[in-house]
């Protein structure tokens, strides 16, 4: 199993720059890849952002140049920088962990979800 908490979410002005974290416990080995996610209000949750455990960085196409995925010790850190926020960026921003196992041990491909952080931008 995989626990992950996610936190630097805040109220920044347009123009502005935050970094979430993500820290991951539990099965780390198991990891293959871990994501940022957002949702914001009665829109669809929306990939952000992916890093595999090899270091690949992968961003939808539809995602702006000005968010960069990070990861550290071993995948037990992942960030992502967010530069020169606009309003549309506001959002819960959740981590995702993709395991390549499930709770119970089988080899299962399986996501895990942080609670998520509030990313709030004034305009």
């Amino acid at each position: 199993q995989v626990q992950l908490v996610e936190s630097g979410g805040g109220l920044v002005q347009s123009g502005g720059s935050l970094r979430l974290s993500c820290a991951a416990s539990g099965i780390i080995f198991s990891i293959n890849s871990m994501s940022w996610y957002r949702q914001a209000p009665g829109k669809q949750r929306e990939l952000v952002a992916t890093i595999t455990s090899g270091g690949r960085k992968n961003y939808p196409t539809s995602m702006p140049g000005r968010f960069t995925i990070s990861a550290a010790n071993d995948m037990r850190m992942v960030y992502l920088q967010m530069n020169n926020l606009k309003p549309e960026d506001a959002a819960v921003y959740y981590c995702n962990a993709l395991s390549a196992y499930n709770d119970v041990g089988a080899a299962i491909p399986t996501h895990y979800w942080g609670q998520g952080t509030q990313v709030t931008v004034s305009s």
